[in-house]
């Protein structure tokens, strides 16, 4: 009994750390990425082939794939969350300088299509379909701990991580940096005429939440002990939109309930409970039903989610500004509080480089 609920535990804390890294690309900044499943998935890919030694030696015998360094953790979690941030920066100078809304959703789900391929078809890259198994399990020579034990530990450890990354991603939001992404999603031609360089911005936007899939992934892999392609298909990502939609779009702790009201209780939990006779799966066919079914109840009665993104207040500023020029200015009179509206270009422009975040 305890290994069920330590591994719902685990996919709850893993599910709120990849909602968290969507949420800042499409609930904070607008980027619509169809593709998120596929950081998520070089995450995983680059944790699991640099805890292993050289292909085909020792644990990784019968397995190909590059890289193969036997890092010890957290090293190797760190390397697949800083490859899946350096693939955000080649995907962003494809996708986002040029396209918008619906034709950069397309763009991004092709990418992933494309990256589902060539994984899935080219085995030396990490080793095709059958992927990458006998992952080492971080951290349980140490406590000498079995499979049992270890996974109440590592679900332990995953929900350090992700407290840790909700208390950086909230420095994030209520920064200049994270005003700045809510201005460029509500309205970017404001943002622009602001003086703020949209494409710069998704870019760190893209980077930030790649970091948080590929980390995402990596603890996947290390809990499961293995990742192939038919883990990650493009409707994975789906999933996670789901996660964000129930919870509430820019809110971290609305996704906190999203993770636990989707990813916990309608697709984790079913997958434990005993098949009905003379119906296998059904009960999963019906998890989905429901999900479907909340998603459209979501949409039309409280698109705004179960915890709505609050409206955020800040100070103005007030004394002696300086413009870009270095000159001085007269700062406007003072008022009690700016919402983060439309204005928040403004008020992050009049914060930065004042208020480091």
């Amino acid at each position: 009994m305890s290994f069920y609920v330590y591994t719902l535990f685990f996919f709850f804390f893993v599910y709120f750390i990849l909602a968290m890294g969507l949420n800042i690309q499409f609930g904070e900044t607008g980027i619509l990425n169809f593709a998120y499943i596929g950081f998520v998935a070089i995450g995983s890919y680059v944790t699991g082939a640099t805890s292993l030694p050289k292909a085909n030696t020792g644990i990784a015998a019968g397995q190909h794939f590059i890289l193969g360094l036997n890092l010890p953790f957290p090293f190797n979690l760190l390397a697949g969350g800083i490859v899946s941030s350096l693939l955000a920066v080649i995907v962003a100078f494809i996708a986002l300088r040029r396209l918008r809304t619906d034709y950069l959703a397309m763009v991004l789900i092709s990418l992933s299509l494309v990256l589902y391929d060539v994984c899935n078809n080219f085995v030396p890259l990490f080793n095709g379909p059958d992927g990458l198994y006998n992952i080492p399990e971080p951290m349980s020579g140490v406590f000498h701990l079995d499979s049992n034990q270890f996974v109440g530990f590592f679900a332990a450890v995953t929900g350090i991580i992700a407290l840790i990354m909700y208390l950086f991603m909230n420095r994030i939001m209520s920064s200049p940096l994270g005003r700045t992404f809510r201005a460029i999603r509500d309205d970017p031609g404001v943002a622009s005429t602001l003086g703020k360089n949209i494409f710069k911005y998704q870019i760190t936007s893209m980077v930030i939440g790649a970091f948080f899939a590929g980390i995402g992934g990596g603890l996947i892999i290390q809990f499961g002990g293995s990742f192939n392609p038919s883990a990650w298909l493009p409707g994975e990502t789906f999933v996670v939109f789901a996660v964000i939609i129930v919870g509430g779009v820019g809110n971290n702790v609305g996704l906190l309930v999203g993770a636990l009201l989707v990813e916990t209780l309608l697709i984790h939990l079913p997958a434990f409970l005993p098949d009905i006779p003379g119906r296998p799966g059904l009960i999963e066919y019906f998890s989905a039903m429901v999900i479907g079914i909340v998603l459209m109840a979501m949409l039309w009665f409280r698109p705004q989610g179960m915890l709505p993104e609050r409206v955020r207040k800040f100070p103005a500023p007030a004394g002696e500004l300086l413009n870009r020029d270095g000159h001085s200015v007269v700062a406007p009179t003072p008022v009690e509080a700016v919402a983060t509206t439309n204005s928040a270009a403004q008020v992050a422009d009049a914060h930065e480089g004042n208020d480091a975040w």
